[in-house]
């Protein structure tokens, strides 16, 4: 069964007449008069009887109508659907970030790419860095802002947006809190909370290992709110990407010796076809005013 036969029929079926059915499918009819024919040959029936001025349903043809007519109008509504993802228009676009990203840095790109496209909506879907590059291969998820120490599999595009420093987060009062920078030394012995989603924390644990610095973790969270939280208090220090400190009680003190930094990266599938909705966000981060870090090295 063809999409044409399916239209001839439908369209036949509201007049009722060959000829003006022809010239609404700007056919001739005898075109339109063998599509029907080999749809009744397909459906094994009769679908209209003919009697000379009078051409009706046949009993096939009235069991037939709503069923072909809910073909043509889904065929009709796919149509505009795909016209519509071309255009920009009633399209979703699903947005990967990791949970450790700076809730204000997506937020301020989303309000920027809507003001530009605002027929596309952007759902943000958060997580830990290895579930957003695990969803985004699947397919669960069109774009995502990730980044993590190691390379991304090859199968991916990254397009770099932003890099930031890590700071050691202290309460005001902390004896460390006056200090221009700490040296990754002086935390030694030092009580530290931790963020359970810290996509570098093996990496820098291991570093400070072969730097002889253990430090003490009297607690852990993945949410970055409750480890503010906790530092505020004063159960110990925070390892935070810079941007992503949204505490304004909070004290940010540059990391030396060494000092440790990440690069967030807008990620695709290699390769994979994308929608209009996709390369309108990639251009729009690509152009959106990222802060840039001022922290000494």
């Amino acid at each position: 069964m063809e999409m044409q036969q399916v239209r001839y029929f439908v369209t036949l079926a509201k007049t009722l007449n060959f000829t003006r059915a022809a010239e609404q499918c700007n056919v001739s009819q005898p075109a339109l008069t063998r599509a029907i024919q080999q749809l009744e040959h397909e459906l094994g029936g009769p679908l209209f009887h003919r009697e000379r001025n009078n051409t009706h349903l046949s009993e096939l043809g009235l069991m037939m109508l709503p069923y072909l007519e809910g073909v043509e109008e889904s065929s009709r509504a796919a149509k505009e659907a795909a016209k519509s993802v071309r255009k920009l228009e009633n399209v979703t676009l699903t947005l990967g970030a990791m949970c450790t990203i700076g809730p204000q840095l997506v937020a301020d790109l989303i309000v920027r790419f809507q003001a530009e496209n605002p027929d596309v909506a952007v759902q943000v879907v958060d997580g830990e860095a290895r579930a957003m590059i695990e969803r985004l291969e699947k397919g669960d998820l069109h774009i995502s802002l990730v980044g993590v120490p190691e390379e991304l599999p090859e199968q991916f595009h990254q397009v770099p947006v932003f890099s930031e420093k890590f700071v050691i987060v202290l309460p005001p009062d902390h004896p460390f809190a006056k200090k221009e920078a700490i040296r990754v030394a002086e935390l030694d012995g030092q009580p530290y909370v931790g963020r359970s989603n810290c996509e570098v924390f093996q990496f820098v644990t291991d570093d400070f290992m072969r730097r002889g610095v253990t430090t003490r973790k009297v607690f852990s969270s993945p949410r970055d709110e409750w480890v503010q939280n906790m530092i505020k208090a004063g159960l110990g220090f925070g390892f935070f990407p810079e941007f992503a400190v949204t505490d304004p009680e909070l004290v940010s003190v540059p990391l030396i010796e060494p000092g440790y930094s990440r690069t967030i990266y807008l990620a695709t599938v290699r390769g994979r076809p994308h929608s209009p909705a996709v390369g309108a966000f990639v251009k729009a981060a690509r152009g959106h005013a990222w802060p840039v870090s001022e922290l000494s090295s």
